[in-house]
């Protein structure tokens, strides 16, 4: 083989590689059925790319996490971005962020005084956010309006999605598979929460946070009961943005 034949054969392996990790990135921890079909590749070429990205520390195995009753047999093995793998998607900035809050906190005092100082900016940067989601929330159809959030959100960079949830619960669950902001996230949890906040209104019902990527889930995930006629806006500042216990 030539030179330029074997330099073919890598980029385009590496040019593959991308687009595994960029599935999973766009529509979270994935099964090697799940890329296999949405990539057009055989099961096998998709398990020597995760194999190649296992060892780059680009993705990691693990179960299958489900949520509502469990059925029988032993729960699918996906694969997850790693932090390494997601710092590879747009999440420059992370330290000036950070540090950027943490100055916020600290100049008014730190404490709860500086802890209501973080989570009043993380107010004031969603609202802007929302003024835009909002436009779109509100020329859907009340049973679109998930849906129409989830395409707002994957403007903004979020590759959201919108789906029926599973379990006795009549509902949606809106599905970000990228956080731009997981790793300040991570130290400053007031993010969550606001962006939490903000659903629910949006949305006119109140919604739970089941999953997010800031406390290592594959997906941040909520849950949105359907009730086009709910309006309780009300969110426990607790456990938005936090896993439940």
């Amino acid at each position: 083989m030539s030179e330029t034949s074997q330099g073919e054969l890598v980029t385009g392996e590496r040019s593959t590689r991308n687009r595994v990790a960029r599935s999973i990135l766009d529509h979270g921890p994935s099964t090697v059925a799940d890329l296999a079909q949405r990539l057009g590749l055989t099961q096998a070429a998709v398990r020597r790319h995760l194999d190649a990205l296992v060892t780059d520390d680009v993705v990691a195995s693990r179960e299958q996490r489900v949520y509502g009753a469990r059925t029988r047999g032993r729960p699918a093995k996906v694969f997850a971005l790693t932090d390494c793998g997601r710092d590879a998607f747009d999440q420059s900035y992370d330290t000036l962020a950070a540090d950027a809050l943490r100055w916020i906190a600290q100049s008014v005092g730190g404490g709860e005084q500086g802890e209501a100082a973080v989570a009043a900016f993380a107010r004031a940067r969603m609202e802007a956010q929302a003024k835009t989601y909002q436009e779109s929330v509100e020329a859907a159809a009340p049973a679109d309006r998930t849906e129409a959030l989830a395409k707002a959100l994957t403007v903004d960079g979020y590759a959201a999605t919108a789906k029926s949830a599973p379990g006795p619960h009549s509902g949606e669950q809106l599905c970000q598979h990228h956080c731009p902001v997981a790793h300040v996230a991570e130290q400053f949890p007031q993010l969550c929460e606001a962006e939490t906040e903000v659903f629910s209104r949006l949305l006119g019902t109140h919604v739970q946070r089941l999953a997010t990527i800031a406390h290592g889930d594959g997906v941040c995930t909520t849950f949105i009961p359907r009730s086009a006629t709910q309006t309780d806006t009300s969110v426990s500042a607790s456990t938005a943005g936090r896993n439940p216990a």
